[in-house]
């Protein structure tokens, strides 16, 4: 099913979607990064909170990027995009089947960083050619910021992190098993998470210092995601691992086919013959049609099984 939100574009045959929640994710964003930009330039006044959302808007727009280039990606390696969607914590592209091989899952995955590395890049020189002492000039360079922070971020080796499916890819082509590198990453994205819990909570206390709103905010946000993001990859990988698994030996009943006009007695032995415990009716046609009720048949006495039809 398409994600909720409304549709603000397509790409690659795919809608671009702004989830209800980024607009939380704007205005609680926009406040965190006000006092940094009151910082920067104490004579905005309240235009402190205009400069903050374009710095917001300027965020999301490196992660629309970061998607884009996955999407993008995926579809030359014939692996076509669902959706694109903007959330709370980021993004995330949908793809109507798995990457078929390790190399394309890499592909795919490293993309995105390298797409942010490229943009940030960009925003850096722009920047360093007006000046960071104008707030265009600051723009910029907050804008080769979070292009910087995506893409060096995602590279983290961890699911659901582009580093954990680049990990995961790795560990695939190692063992040639999907769910062994799945189940890898995953874990390694379970300690990334436990790592940016550290970071924002242990380490000021560590430190002699309380943690700073902003910072514990960040990190259990991300902590949260990932952590969650990891344990979703583990679970979909034993489903997927078990789905794998199943073939009609697995699930069937090994089974004989007799005639609709045949005995129970003729019945018995063909499926005696064949080592089946089961036994299936042919319609007149040749099509199966029913299957012999065991406790049925064993309830014919010995006598009559060679004259009572299977249909009966």
């Amino acid at each position: 099913r398409r994600s909720s939100g409304w549709v603000i574009g397509r790409v690659a045959g795919a809608p671009i979607i702004l989830a209800p929640s980024w607009l939380l994710a704007a205005v609680v964003l926009t406040l965190l990064f006000a006092p940094t930009v009151r910082s920067w330039s104490p004579g905005l006044g309240g235009r402190v909170y205009a400069v903050a959302l374009v710095f917001v808007v300027l965020l999301f727009a490196s992660v629309l990027v970061h998607e884009l280039a996955h999407g993008l990606v995926a579809r030359a390696r014939g692996q076509q995009p669902q959706e694109f969607v903007l959330t709370l914590l980021g993004g995330h592209t949908s793809f109507g089947v798995a990457a078929p091989t390790a190399g394309t899952n890499a592909l795919v995955a490293v993309a995105g960083p390298v797409a942010n590395l490229v943009l940030g890049g960009a925003f850096l020189a722009a920047a360093n050619a007006v000046g960071t002492g104008s707030l265009l000039g600051l723009m910029l360079f907050a804008g080769a910021f979070s292009n910087g922070f995506v893409g060096v971020f995602n590279l983290l080796p961890g699911l659901p992190l582009d580093g954990g499916a680049v990990l995961q890819s790795a560990v695939w082509a190692a063992t040639g098993n999907r769910h062994t590198g799945t189940v890898v990453a995953a874990w390694c994205g379970r300690v990334v998470a436990v790592g940016v819990f550290a970071w924002a909570f242990v380490l000021p206390f560590a430190q002699g210092r309380q943690p700073q709103l902003t910072d514990a905010v960040w990190g259990a946000l991300i902590g949260a995601f990932l952590w969650t993001g990891a344990s979703g990859a583990m679970r979909g990988a034993r489903t997927q691992d078990a789905v794998d698994r199943l073939t009609v030996e697995t699930v069937g009943h090994r089974a004989a086919a007799v005639g609709h006009t045949d005995s129970v007695a003729h019945a018995s032995s063909v499926a005696a013959a064949a080592g089946a415990d089961d036994v299936v009716v042919l319609a007149p046609d040749g099509r199966p049609a029913a299957y012999v009720d065991r406790a049925a048949a064993a309830g014919v006495p010995a006598h009559a099984a060679g004259t009572t039809p299977v249909t009966s």
